[in-house]
This record gives C-alpha cells, sequence and structure tokens, in this order.
C-alpha cells in the first residue's frame, strides 16, 4: 500500500508543545504517512503560525502543487483564519481541487476556511481532528482517528451515538457546520453559504449558556435555522453559567432555542472541542436517522484516499 500523504497547513494558531509536536509526527509516520509542510510546526508570529501570507500560502499552494496530497492537514485552531479569507485563490482552488481526493480536515477556527470554500467553491471538506489537540495526544481517543481514518478510507460513512431525544426522525438534507462563534461572525459576508434543508451541527468552546442561546438566535433570526432539517448540537466546553444566572443554564437556554426554531434539536453529538469527536464531511448528502434514544447520521459523496468525488 502506497504513503498516504500528509500536508500540513496553518491557518490559524501554533502548537505549544514540543514533545507533543514531535510525538505527533511520530504517531503520523506509524500510521504510514509521509509529511510535507513541517516547517508550519515551527512558525510563530505574535498568536499565529506565521504572518497572514504565509498562512494563506499554505492553502493557496494546494491549488499549484504537482502533486496533491492525500490529507490536508490544519495544525490548530484558535484565532487567524478570518484574516485570510480575502487572500485566498478560490477559482485556482476550485479548478484544482473539485472533484480531486484531497482531504482537508480540521475543526475550531478551520470552520472559517470550511465556509469560505463552500461558499465561494463548492469544496467539500472536513470537520474532523487536527495535528494539535488530537494527532499529538499523549492518550489519543479511541474514537477520533479510528473514525478519521475509516471514513477517508471508504466512500460512504456513519456516526452513531446516543442521543437524549425521544421522537422519531428520519431526514435527509446537505451536512454541514461546525464552530457555532465562527458560523455567526460570518453570516451577511460573501464566505457563509446559503444551505437549504440541510442537516446543521454545531459546537463551541469558552462560552457560557446565555452567549450560546444568543448565538443561536443570531442563526435564527437571519433565517439560517428555519431552513434546515435538523439541528445537531455537539459538546459544549468551558461552558459556566455566572453567579446572578439564577439557575438559568445550558439547558434552559436550549431549551428556549427548541421552543422558537420550529425544527428538530438532537443533543450528544461526539463533535467540538474534546478528545472523541466524529469526521463529518461538510457539504455532502446526509441521512439522519433518530430513535428511541440513538441517532444515527449517514453520508456520501465525499473526497477519500484513493479516489475522487463520485
Amino acid at each position: 500500500m502506497p504513503a498516504t500523504r500528509v500536508r500540513l497547513i496553518a491557518p490559524s494558531g501554533y502548537p505549544r508543545d514540543s514533545v507533543a509536536v514531535a510525538r505527533g509526527v511520530d504517531r503520523l509516520r506509524e500510521a504510514g504517512c509521509t509529511l510535507d509542510g513541517l516547517d508550519v510546526l515551527d512558525r510563530i508570529e505574535q498568536r499565529y503560525a506565521g504572518s497572514d501570507a504565509e498562512r494563506a500560502a499554505d492553502i493557496n499552494a494546494l491549488a499549484t502543487l504537482d502533486v496533491l496530497p492525500d490529507i490536508a492537514l490544519a495544525i490548530r485552531g484558535g484565532y487567524g483564519a478570518t484574516r485570510l479569507l480575502e487572500h485566498l485563490r478560490y477559482g485556482a482552488l476550485r479548478e484544482r481541487l473539485a472533484g480531486a481526493g484531497t482531504v482537508l480536515v480540521g475543526h475550531s477556527d478551520f470552520t472559517a476556511i470550511q465556509l469560505a470554500l463552500h461558499a465561494r467553491c463548492g469544496l467539500i471538506t472536513f470537520g474532523g481532528p487536527m495535528f494539535d489537540p488530537d494527532f499529538d495526544a499523549d492518550v489519543p481517543s479511541e474514537l477520533t482517528l479510528p473514525h478519521f481514518w475509516r471514513t477517508i478510507r471508504s466512500t460512504q460513512g456513519c456516526a452513531e451515538w446516543n442521543s437524549s431525544a425521544e421522537c422519531e426522525l428520519e431526514v435527509e438534507g446537505p451536512l454541514w457546520g461546525g464552530n457555532l462563534a465562527m458560523l455567526c461572525s460570518l453570516l451577511g459576508t460573501p464566505y457563509f453559504p446559503r444551505i437549504d434543508g440541510g442537516i446543521l451541527f454545531v459546537e463551541d468552546v469558552g462560552e457560557p449558556p446565555f452567549r450560546i442561546e444568543r448565538l443561536l438566535y443570531q442563526l435564527h433570526l437571519s433565517g439560517v435555522l428555519g431552513r434546515q432539517r435538523a439541528l445537531l448540537l455537539g459538546d459544549f466546553t468551558e461552558c459556566r453559567h455566572g453567579i446572578h444566572d439564577n439557575g438559568y443554564d445550558l439547558a434552559a437556554g436550549l431549551a428556549q432555542i427548541r421552543r422558537v426554531i420550529g425544527i428538530p434539536v438532537l443533543e450528544g453529538l461526539p463533535f467540538g472541542h474534546v478528545p472523541d469527536k466524529f469526521t463529518l464531511p461538510f457539504g455532502v448528502p446526509a441521512r439522519l436517522r433518530a430513535n428511541g434514544g440513538k441517532a444515527r447520521l449517514e453520508f456520501s459523496s465525499y473526497p477519500h484516499l484513493g479516489g475522487s468525488v463520485p
């Protein structure tokens, strides 16, 4: 079996632990990967993994490389991807990558890149693991990396989890989403795709309950949620209520959202700033089924190792 070619890209922050970096490089090589772009792991400019020009060039290079990588792997989230959106070569990226088998993957701040590439190019990307903190973890998740490799080595994928939803549900539509704050930050811009009849998944970190409710209200009042078939809630980590909330918490905020948006809401999706996360292709046909506290998401028609998009 030929080696899997992985190219590291750095749209946002830089990894902080040199021991973890070495561990991540070793882990990818042990998985049968050859690595390009290792220099991005050493770049630091303020809070970013290099200048805006360097970080945009990491992505734009995908339009000009003689040989495309099998995987373009974001090294970290944080902040910085939004600064790149005006500098990406969307036409060239579409011409080179549309229909190709390159897997572009990341989460958190990488959501901005995913939204822009889909809005401007129609490109399919993946919400999933990053070099840091997933591939370089001291103890890797027993879910995350196996699900990632299984998904991108196949023409079809699925994700199953326990959900508190008691309703029976079966819907189909484009699968999309990512970090909630990043989604809302691009509303009203040319980098936010219009997706109707979709299955939207969201997650976030460090936002108190009222801000999560407010962000979801922004999607509701802008009409985005009303155009979807279902909303999937991932992990909302470091979500702390305030001393004056008087019993108001995330559950209360989500209950309010359920009352107003008029579409099914399912909780419990393993995705977000947590060790256990699924790999979810952004922009592909999907089917969501829920029954008896179980949820199953099936998806297809995405880039995968050894093949192009059908």
